[in-house]
């Protein structure tokens, strides 16, 4: 199943997506759950599999696709989490005995198919495609061996990157990963009854069909239990909440010369078992 948010004739749903159609499930489900997080909090997804039956109620081509999941709590981004991407940076750095994390806001995504915005203080905008996992239940001091069962299920992100914004301050990031609609979420989420978030997952980024980034989760530095395990040591995990486990090798600011994103670009984020993630560049305003 493939569980969308996405508006259609002036109003905002979710559903699941089949073939060329979704079902409405916020239709269908009467308005017991409001959104996606409302289903996801409920622990509803066996109820929504229920009504995913039928003909699609809307064709894809008629529907905007939005951030599958609105209203998440936390949006948690790991930083440099594939072993050969200290080396990228080409400043002799240590190997951080911990993940460096920093966060996002809702603001800073737009959803598949939409354009993301290469802002107008900068030409050094950056893709980085990930993983992201979603969390389907509440959980504090989470042990690794009981981690996995954490996960609501898996959606893809492109994380949009102002490079020479990532440095204004000497040890964060926070301004160069957070203009507005500079980044991606979605399609869908694939729920973790219908993939085994322990088996390793492809991960490919392409630019104008140009692979790019490419590597599988089972080489992170952090895998997805240890870092649900660490990240639940100092925050309580809520369902709807997202953590975003990192990009390969292989972004544009790190070739010589740099391949920064222009407008017109096309970049796509694939993992076969959950979808492609697609968007194209455009200038701000």
């Amino acid at each position: 199943m493939r569980l969308a948010t996405f508006r259609v004739n002036g109003r905002t749903s979710y559903g699941a997506v089949t073939g060329n159609g979704v079902i409405d499930l916020g239709r269908r489900l009467q308005g017991k759950y409001p959104t996606l997080i409302d289903l996801i909090r409920a622990d509803a997804i066996g109820e929504a599999r229920g009504a995913a039956a039928g003909a699609a109620d809307h064709a894809l081509n008629d529907i905007a696709y939005l951030p599958p999941v609105p209203g998440a709590e936390k949006i948690i981004c790991v930083g440099i989490n594939y072993p050969e991407r200290s080396a990228e940076y080409k400043d002799n750095r240590e190997a951080p005995k911990y993940p460096n994390l920093f966060c996002r806001f809702p603001g800073s995504l737009v959803g598949h198919d939409q354009p993301i915005v290469r802002p107008k203080v900068s030409e050094k905008f950056d893709y980085e495609g990930e993983v992201v996992m979603v969390i389907g239940k509440e959980g504090r001091h989470v042990p690794q061996e009981k981690a996995l069962g954490m996960i609501g299920g898996l959606t893809l992100g492109n994380e949009g990157s102002v490079r020479d914004w990532l440095r204004h301050g000497t040890l964060n990031v926070t301004q160069g990963k957070n203009f507005d609609r500079s980044g991606s979420l979605g399609p869908w989420i694939v729920p973790a009854d219908d993939l085994d978030p322990g088996k390793p997952l492809h991960l490919m980024t392409r630019v104008n069909g140009e692979l790019r980034q490419e590597d599988t989760t089972d080489r992170l530095t952090w895998g997805f239990a240890w870092l649900i395990s660490y990240i639940s040591t100092f925050t309580t995990l809520r369902p709807g909440d997202l953590i975003w486990t990192g990009t390969p090798t292989g972004a544009g600011g790190h070739h010589a010369p740099p391949k920064w994103l222009k407008p017109g670009d096309v970049v796509e984020v694939e993992v076969p078992e959950i979808g492609v993630l697609r968007n194209k560049v455009a200038d701000e305003a």
